[in-house]
């Protein structure tokens, strides 16, 4: 089990699906995890995507995020080990899907995962990793609420940085309302192609618009990254000689760097 110490919270949002949320929270988790970073991923998706990447079937999930944030349930009860050393999950299901609608009537429904995370204890993590869902409800606000920074994966498409504007509208919201302290971490390109020029548009924008907010890494379309998942392993795992692979290693290798820089 980890030790007693504080954690830095991460929360990886973008309220469009698809960009590559989930992906990022397993495998840059993992990543971590392999650099000696004692990782906790708090799977906060009622599709529970994190959870099945990660090896814990929907059976196997007898306290969920849900007992967490709406029943007090002590994130030491929900945590679960994975196949992967040094890296946690707290999982989800489908009774998240009801989270939003019971946590209106409650005066303190921003607060609600961050007094679970406070109260409960990240202690002994070096990083906890937020898979929000793919929308800026009351979940993802939450999750924004309790976290020291966010980290947006953007896809390399067309339109990539329209939407943009209302999760950084929600950041500062929640800034100036809630979390005064929240931060971007950074913007991580994924389904990065280089035979494309689109893609490589996509970069040259989201730099000219984000400057030193976008990483460095490069996550790129991968098949073994789309494959890794139906084993219920991290790609790190599955194929460690992967481009998918070496490029989330260089993302946590970065982030941590990034975190090691004064600002």
């Amino acid at each position: 089990m980890p030790e007693d110490r504080a954690a830095r919270i991460l929360a990886i949002a973008n309220q469009k699906g698809g960009v590559g949320k989930t992906t990022t929270a397993i495998n840059l988790g993992a990543a971590l995890a392999a650099l000696g970073q004692r990782v906790l991923v708090l799977d906060l998706d009622p599709q529970g995507n994190a959870s099945t990447g990660l090896g814990i079937e929907a059976k196997d999930r007898a306290l969920t995020t849900y007992d967490l944030i709406l029943d007090g349930a002590p994130l030491s009860d929900v945590q679960r080990a994975t196949g992967v050393e040094n890296l946690w999950i707290a999982p989800a299901t489908t009774d998240l899907s009801s989270a939003d609608i019971e946590m209106v009537a409650n005066e303190n429904r921003v607060f609600l995962l961050k007094d679970a995370l406070s109260r409960r204890a990240t202690h002994g993590f070096d990083i906890v990793l937020i898979d929000c869902p793919p929308s800026l409800n009351l979940l993802t606000v939450n999750a924004m609420v309790a976290a020291d920074a966010v980290l947006v994966p953007l896809q390399s498409e067309f339109f990539a940085l329209e939407g943009l504007s209302q999760l950084m509208l929600t950041i500062r919201e929640v800034r100036q309302t809630a979390n005064p302290g929240l931060r971007i971490e950074g913007v991580v390109l994924t389904m990065f192609d280089s035979r494309n020029n689109l893609s490589k548009q996509v970069e040259d924008d989201a730099r000219a618009t984000l400057g030193e907010l976008v990483y460095q890494t490069l996550i790129p379309r991968n098949v073994r990254l789309s494959e890794a998942p139906s084993y219920a392993v991290p790609v790190l795992q599955y194929d460690p000689d992967s481009r998918g692979s070496k490029a989330y290693r260089a993302l946590a290798e970065e982030l941590l760097k990034r975190q090691l820089t004064p600002a």
